[in-house]
Parts: C-alpha cells; sequence; structure tokens
C-alpha cells in the first residue's frame, strides 16, 4: 500500500494504554504513518502517552454514529483522505448466557460488532472517492470455535468475521481491501477489565461455578501469551504490503483454536465440558 509524497492515514480504534490498540499506533507510528488514535468511549485523556509527532488522539465512541462522524470528518478536513482504518475497539463480556443480563450483552455487541460497522459505513464513501483504502476487523479465534462462560463476546467477534468476510467482496469494486485478524491469547488489560465486570454479577443458577467464569474472564492472559507489541508489528506489517492477506492469525492458541474449528461438535464439546468444568452433571 504506497502513498506518494504524503505519508498514509491510519485511524485506529480502541487504543487506551494497557490495550492493543496502543500498540497499533506505535507500529504505524514507526512506518511512519499519521495515525489517529480513538479510545472506545471516545476518553481523550486514556491516550495522553500516545501523542507524538505521528500519532494524534481523536474523539470517537463507535457507539455513536454523531461522534464517528465527526472524527471521520475531522481527519478528512485535515489529511483530506483516509487510507487505512483498525477496528480494534472491543469489550468483553464474561458470563453464562442463561443469566447474563441482556444490557451486558447488548453493550458488547454494540461495541465489537455495530462499532466495527459504524466506523467503516463513514470511512467507505471517501475510500470509495480515492478508489484505494483498507479496512481491518479486528476478529478473534473464539469466533470460530466459541468457547463456554464467554458466549456473548464470542458470538460478537462470529458476526464480525461474517461482515468482514461479506463486505470484502461487496468493496472490491472500489479499491478497498477488507482484513480480518484472528489474534488468540494476546497480553493486554483485556483480561483485568473483565474481572472488574464480573464483580458486579451474581449467578443464581451457576453460583457453583463461579471460579470457572473467573477462570475464563481470565484466560487470555496467561503466562504464555503472545506480547501486544509482537502481534502488532506483525500485524502492520501484512497490512501495510502491497498484497495484503485477507486473514492474519496469530498468537499463542491459535494452532489449538484450529484443531477446534475443524474438529466434530462432540470433540470441542469434550473439550471445553472439561476445560471449564461443566463435565459433571449437578
Amino acid at each position: 500500500m504506497e502513498v506518494i509524497g504524503d505519508k498514509r492515514v491510519v485511524l485506529v480504534t480502541g487504543c487506551a494504554k494497557g490495550g492493543i490498540g496502543y500498540h497499533y499506533c506505535m507500529a504505524f507510528a514507526e512506518q511512519n504513518c499519521r495515525v489517529f488514535a480513538s479510545d472506545v468511549a471516545g476518553r481523550v485523556s486514556d491516550m495522553a502517552d500516545l501523542s507524538s509527532d505521528n500519532v494524534e488522539a481523536l474523539e470517537l465512541n463507535v457507539t455513536d454514529d454523531e461522534s464517528v462522524a465527526s472524527a471521520v470528518a475531522t481527519i478528512i478536513a485535515k489529511c483530506g483522505r483516509i487510507d487505512l482504518v483498525v477496528n480494534n475497539a472491543g469489550i468483553g463480556s464474561t458470563g453464562p448466557l442463561a443469566e447474563l443480563p441482556l444490557d451486558v450483552i447488548r453493550k458488547a455487541w454494540e461495541v465489537n460488532t455495530l462499532g466495527q460497522l459504524r466506523v467503516v459505513q463513514q470511512v467507505v464513501p471517501h475510500m470509495a472517492s480515492q478508489r484505494s483504502g483498507r479496512i481491518v476487523n479486528i476478529g478473534s479465534v473464539v469466533g470460530t470455535a466459541p468457547t463456554p462462560w464467554a458466549g456473548s463476546y464470542c458470538a460478537s467477534k462470529a458476526a464480525v468475521h461474517a461482515m468482514s468476510h461479506a463486505m470484502r467482496v461487496e468493496l472490491r469494486p472500489f479499491g478497498i481491501d477488507v482484513v480480518l485478524v484472528l489474534p488468540g491469547a494476546i497480553k493486554s488489560n483485556f483480561g483485568s477489565a473483565n474481572m472488574d465486570k464480573l464483580g458486579n454479577q451474581d449467578w443464581r443458577l451457576y453460583k457453583d461455578y463461579m471460579e470457572a467464569i473467573a477462570e475464563r474472564a481470565r484466560a487470555s492472559q496467561t503466562g504464555k501469551a503472545t506480547d501486544a507489541g509482537l502481534l502488532a508489528r506483525h500485524v502492520v506489517r501484512k497490512v501495510l504490503s502491497p498484497k495484503p492477506p485477507r486473514q492474519i492469525t496469530f498468537g499463542h492458541m491459535t494452532g489449538l483454536f484450529a484443531l477446534l474449528t475443524w474438529s466434530p461438535l462432540w470433540v470441542r464439546d469434550l473439550f471445553f465440558s472439561k476445560r471449564f468444568n461443566l463435565n459433571k452433571k449437578l
């Protein structure tokens, strides 16, 4: 992806310090891109450490139509174009689907799924007018093999996968590439954020599974989890290449989830039942 005579203009969502988006911004900046960084809810104060010659914090709330439209308009006014978008903003929603409050599920889907589409619908007209652009949607390996205690989050990512595969073909006539990223277990503040939310939940049917649910909330932050900077640099190199891949899978546990995705359902059920203490009847 080459822009002659100027820096490539990149928008990254979900960039608060401690998250993977922060590292995406740093990796793009290292490649001499002009990066606009936003947090999930548009809090510029959470991105103070990102300010540099190549990175500018931008107020953008992915759950708000007007906020997204305003942020995109700001970038166009300053740079005249948007070359690449990384839809990284995301939140967890851990708990059994039979009891997880619908408000919690709705919020996760609003950020993780509709938030990505909301950004896409604002940037595509500009990219189409340029006849070039790249959209990078962040999915997850759990979107291909959903796990117990995280069905809401897994479903939000599975929807991202479906949307990405559809829009990759739909946007091809306009010269717009769509890349789907499937991270594995990546070190970030995601697990601690999930644990904080669990403190507000009081399970009735699943009170005996509290520790198993908590373990799932922090599962991606094991000692072998991949460094977020390593993932970011890998993804940035791929998406800036002349011919980016349609899909990038990277990180700890991606091999396991690839195997689970292709396994018969009874094998997957058996594995997850044992892994998350669901192999005994109450």
